[in-house]
């Protein structure tokens, strides 16, 4: 009947969604339906261990499908030799930095003073220091020079407000689509927004060149003015909402998505997306939870930070729902989940920092990302000398390597591969230790994932050519 076998226990995971037996293979981030004979075979081996005879199994199954059964798992290394030891991932070797985006970070000085804004370098406007034209070009030049032979590239502008640089923005634009032209490359701009600056000659601007926005807004007034305030104390809700009404009137090129902040005492999800999606007219809305920024008194506790994953499950609901009508309510954050079990992410490192993107402060230095500019973390390069890749490899091996002490056996590490830098910099002040704080919380969300992405598939698969292979295309 063949050579003993094992249970590889740390590249499945079953889970049952409406009576249906599932099997999430991890190292792929696919997801397969167990028959009888295949449910047989796991549960025979979780009852009797390593090298078990499983040949009795024969006489209950049909004619020549436990064979089958078998190599399929062998195939899948769900099944494996007792005793073999699986190969160590190979180091990461930057011998050139795969660059797409670079980040500017045009402005440290922002209008607004929000309470728990992570922004190291952040400083009031009369104390910005702004990036001036020659750090602008040489951060694209230098994006060019790492990696000349992508066929797109993308250029995001931050801050502090980066609109209160919209002089910069038109120049290095302008620079942009005439350089990136020449070379038969597309470029793409976006930026994240308070929305305060907005105007409808700025909005006409931004619409003529196909600039990506996202806008901070917390919510309904009551949610937003508690932390998003002016330099002066006030609440800033009634501007940004009018501002957002005039951008989503008049800006066309790209669907506007919020970007919303969780703190200590706001968890309400359903009402907070409600509210943006439904009546302002966002097209998505994501949330973030702070649980490891430098003032204690905005980070949510761990029963809000359990309330916000049950919540977060709970508008996931009626995500699936609307799914099985064919419609997208716009929930970014699970619909990212869906995006990566369908074309079957499998992560290494958990985002592009430092590998696609970099970010550029306003001197020219490079940063892991646009939350490390004005930090501790020391720098990987300037625009001049470029990226600082033996650093580099050294940072991203040391997270893998730590990663890998923790995670290995983690059923969802692929999706995860350790969680954020700079949470884990806020929380540890070490960016490469992962974020062991929620890893419970992670894992429940990602099953539900899973489970919602099953019951769309059986139920109207289409929904994923609508909606979601359009998104991973792009990404």
């Amino acid at each position: 009947m063949g050579s003993q076998l094992e249970l590889n226990r740390n590249n499945y995971h079953c889970i049952e969604v409406e009576q249906r037996e599932l099997i999430f293979h991890i190292p792929s981030s696919a997801l397969f339906e167990l028959d009888g004979t295949g449910r047989k075979v796991i549960d025979f081996f979780e009852a009797n261990g390593s090298g078990a005879d499983y040949s009795a199994l024969a006489t209950e199954c049909p004619e020549g499908e436990l064979d089958n059964t078998i190599e399929e798992l062998r195939s899948l290394a769900i099944l494996r030799t007792p005793g073999m030891v699986e190969e160590a991932k190979p180091a990461i070797a930057l011998k050139s930095v795969p660059l797409t985006t670079v980040v500017l970070n045009i402005n440290t000085g922002c209008n607004l003073s929000c309470s728990y804004c992570y922004k190291e370098d952040l400083a009031t406007p009369s104390n910005g220091i702004k990036m001036d034209y020659d750090t602008a070009i040489g951060s694209i030049e230098m994006l060019l020079k790492e990696s000349p032979n992508q066929p797109r590239y993308n250029v995001v502008f931050f801050g502090g407000e980066p609109l209160s640089h919209l002089p910069l923005i038109k120049k290095v634009i302008a620079y942009c689509e005439e350089r990136f032209g020449k070379l038969g490359k597309l470029v793409d701009f976006s930026m994240t927004t308070n929305a305060t600056l907005l105007n409808e000659k700025t909005i006409a601007y931004l619409d003529q060149h196909n600039v990506g926005i996202a806008v901070s807004i917390d919510g309904p007034k009551a949610l937003h003015d508690k932390n998003r305030i002016t330099v002066g104390g006030k609440g800033t809700y009634e501007t940004v909402a009018k501002k957002v009404g005039l951008l989503l009137n008049n800006y066309r090129s790209r669907p506007v998505g919020a970007r919303v902040t969780l703190t200590t005492g706001v968890t309400d999800i359903n009402t907070i997306w409600d509210h943006l999606f439904n009546e302002l007219g966002f097209a998505e809305v994501g949330f973030a939870p702070v649980t490891s920024g430098d003032m204690p008194e905005y980070n949510l506790s761990n029963e809000e930070l359990a309330a916000v994953f049950a919540n977060m499950k709970a508008l996931g609901q009626v995500y699936l729902e609307a799914a099985l009508r064919n419609e997208n309510i716009g929930f970014s954050n699970l619909h990212q989940l869906l995006t990566d079990l369908h074309i079957g992410r499998k992560k290494t490192l958990p985002c592009g920092a430092g590998v696609g993107m970099v970010a550029v402060d306003h001197a020219g230095g490079v940063n892991l990302c646009h939350r490390f500019t004005g930090s501790d973390l020391p720098l990987f390069g300037d625009i001049k000398q470029g990226v600082d890749r033996g650093a580099l490899n050294q940072f991203l091996n040391e997270r893998v390597e730590k990663a890998e002490q923790g995670c290995n056996t983690c059923r969802i590490r692929n999706l995860c591969a350790g969680g954020c830098y700079h949470e884990s910099y806020a929380k540890y002040n070490e960016p490469t230790k992962p974020t062991f704080h929620y890893c419970d919380l992670m894992r429940d969300w990602v099953d539900f994932g899973v489970s919602v992405y099953a019951q769309i598939m059986a139920k109207n698969p289409s929904f994923y050519d609508t909606h979601i292979t359009p998104r991973g295309a792009q990404q």
